[in-house]
């Protein structure tokens, strides 16, 4: 199945149209509103409001055939972009910076292409919503959207890979994340009598030191961990001690003991700092998205679809999981799932910034790979399965 010039161009219009009204998570509702205006510019049947703003679309041949499952997912990040680009966003501090748009419209360029190629069988297209909040997969499993799917493949823009190139790798794909705060508590004072207080910001400075020792001396360094702090809050003037200070962050692991010894060394950690500054420190981890598992037999099938779509010699297979998060996992825990990365680099944005970053942009001719591959994982699922 090819992408013809003309759905080419539709897929950038509907790219383009999504980039310039980003919304974040359970927000989507402009987003919603096209994707349902453009299933039924393709004569598919579709329901709208799945887990407030989720959205399922169908091409049903035959009550009792197979369905696979296709899905997208529809969030932006609170960024505000510098791209420059002609359709950047109209949204202040709202961007589509990690190519969520462009996996809306590879899902329905796929669903044109089944559409005038029919498949084999039943396909559900899941357009998603919150990937990148608390996650919107769980509540849609929740909802029963994956009843009666036999497999269901994801996809995501990586700029790590040229376009044209699909990246894949079986079993453990993503990491299991969990977000933590530490909250400190001591005693305000003045900035002048520094032994009259007990300063939360010096505490936190420690704290954020320290808890990168975890990793780096604690944890076997073949085994894949992280720890990043992406906040710390504290103080309200320059002259003054400040009573509490807020840490939150993410730890991104693999396989469980490392997980468990991250989390016990976080919680000796706090312990002995609150005795050494008579402080008190609580930490709070939170559940987050597991890992992605790939399921062997829809890697195969993907595989195979992957080097129909690009050649043998752009279907590259890394050998290690990627460190980041992604709640497609909720649904690959459901039913056998298959997740590859689109080769997103290209001439036109060589220079853009990193997924998440105010001057991410991907390659538009990637969609047509990725498209294609969708169109064709479905297609040989059906017939394999």
């Amino acid at each position: 199945m090819k992408v013809s010039d003309s759905l080419f161009n539709w897929m950038v219009e509907i790219r383009r149209t999504i980039h310039k009204t980003p919304e974040l998570g359970f927000k989507e509702h402009e987003t919603s509103a096209l994707i349902c205006k453009r299933l039924r510019e393709l004569g598919l049947d579709y329901t709208a409001g799945i887990a407030g703003t989720g959205v399922l679309g169908r091409i049903t041949t035959s009550p009792n055939a197979k369905t696979v499952a296709v899905r997208a997912d529809m969030d932006a990040l609170p960024v505000f972009e510098e791209t420059r680009l002609e359709f950047a966003s109209c949204v202040p501090g709202v961007m589509h910076a990690c190519g969520h748009d462009g996996h809306v419209a590879i899902a329905l360029g796929a669903a044109a292409l089944l559409r005038e190629n029919p498949p084999p069988g039943n396909v559900l297209f899941v357009f998603q919503p919150d990937e990148e909040g608390t996650g919107g997969a769980k509540p849609m499993v929740d909802a029963g959207v994956l009843n009666g799917v036999s497999a269901i493949f994801g996809g995501h823009l990586d700029l790590h890979y040229k376009t044209g190139e699909i990246a894949m790798k079986p079993g453990v794909n993503t990491a299991f994340t969990n977000g933590f705060d530490v909250e400190i508590t001591g005693r305000g004072g003045h900035a002048a009598r520094p032994h009259e207080a007990v300063d939360s910001v010096l505490i936190a400075c420690q704290m954020v030191v320290q808890t990168q020792a975890i990793v780096s001396r604690m944890i076997d360094p073949l085994v894949p961990a992280v720890i990043t702090i992406g906040k710390i809050e504290a103080g309200t003037v320059n002259n003054a001690i400040a009573e509490s200070a807020l840490i939150q962050g993410t730890i991104r692991t693999i396989d469980t003991s490392t997980r468990e010894t991250i989390f016990n060394k976080l919680q000796i950690l706090a312990v002995s700092l609150s005795v050494f500054y008579d402080a008190e420190i609580k930490v709070t981890i939170h559940s987050g998205y597991p890992s992605v598992v790939n399921d062997s037999h829809i890697y195969e099938i993907a595989k195979d679809a992957a080097v129909m779509t690009v050649g043998r010699e752009n279907v590259v297979e890394y050998p290690n999981p990627v460190m980041g998060g992604e709640d497609f996992s909720f649904f690959a825990e459901i039913v056998p799932a298959c997740f590859v990365r689109y080769g997103a680099r290209g001439s036109v944005n060589e220079h853009a910034g990193s997924a998440h970053s105010s001057r991410f942009d991907f390659d538009e001719t990637s969609m047509i790979t990725a498209a294609e591959f969708m169109a064709n994982a479905v297609t040989i699922a059906l017939k394999k399965l």
